[in-house]
């Protein structure tokens, strides 16, 4: 075993030159392959591992173990943080082998090459909607699979990162004294992430642009949704005084988008 890992190292850093690939050629794909299991498995550097899986690829294209190669290729970048790669060779995989056990797995690491990546609320959320897209074709293509419950919580988290996102501009907009593009970014929020953590805020912060400007009724009802459903939030509590303040209540009042929903959340009335 030591005359073959002595046998099998690549030397130097960056791009390795011809009489280095050609050195690989002397042995068999299994072989490389268990040496690439090794590097993974041994070394801090997982991209030196990934050289060996892809010269498998190259050296014994229609091999069982190129296939194995493939989704390791995938993993190796993914665990040196070298995203885009593993996009590309888990892209690969599926693409070549649909139909396959670790399909599942080539799909998830696919989707976790987009969530890694979401680290800032602040960021530009396109890797957001990327990540989500992946985790739901885990969820729905391979719903019995080890990966689907792992992925429907991280669904969840950048699900609730988008939310985090709309409020991060509504607050912004409502400091600002911006109440009208406040409301929009809140209701967004309310209508389209409502199963997120973000939701009792954004009723909160409703109740605050609509008292702003001088919408009572729609304040009344965002307090009276946010007290039947977060009763026990500490946003409620200050929505409650902010309304009880101004010598108001929360409870549904007039017809707006706010007391259409609580027609159809709170008292089942969807007509």
């Amino acid at each position: 075993m030591a005359a073959l890992v002595a046998g099998l190292v690549l030397t130097g850093c960056g791009n390795r030159d011809a009489a280095q690939r050609q050195n690989l050629e002397r042995f068999t794909a299994e072989e490389i392959y268990k040496r690439g299991e090794f590097e993974l498995e041994n070394s801090r550097r997982p991209a030196d591992a990934v050289i060996y899986f892809s010269e498998i690829e190259r050296l014994y294209p229609y091999s069982e173990w190129a296939r194995r190669a493939l989704i390791m290729q995938a993993y190796g970048h993914h665990k040196a943080g070298n995203y885009e790669e593993a996009r590309g060779a888990a892209q690969r995989f599926l693409d070549n082998f649909p139909g396959d056990d670790e399909a599942a797995y080539a799909q998830y690491l696919l989707a976790l090459s987009y969530y890694d990546q979401i680290d800032d609320v602040g960021r530009d959320q396109g890797l957001t909607f990327q990540a989500l897209q992946g985790l739901r074709r885990v969820i729905e293509d391979y719903p019995d699979s080890e990966y689907a419950r792992s992925s429907i919580l991280k669904f969840d988290l950048a699900f609730d990162h988008l939310a985090a996102k709309e409020m991060e501009i509504g607050r912004y907009y409502l400091r600002q004294g911006h109440y009208a593009a406040s409301v929009n970014r809140f209701r967004v929020v309310v209508e389209e992430f409502q199963t997120t953590t973000q939701t009792p805020e954004a009723l909160l912060r409703l109740v605050e642009a609509y008292l702003a400007l001088g919408l009572l009724n729609e304040a009344q009802t965002a307090g009276a949704i946010l007290g039947h459903n977060f009763q026990s939030s500490p946003f409620y509590q200050d929505a409650f005084r902010q309304l009880r303040g101004r010598g108001l209540r929360a409870e549904a009042q007039g017809d707006s988008w706010l007391t259409a929903l609580y027609r159809q959340t709170i008292q089942g009335q969807w007509l």
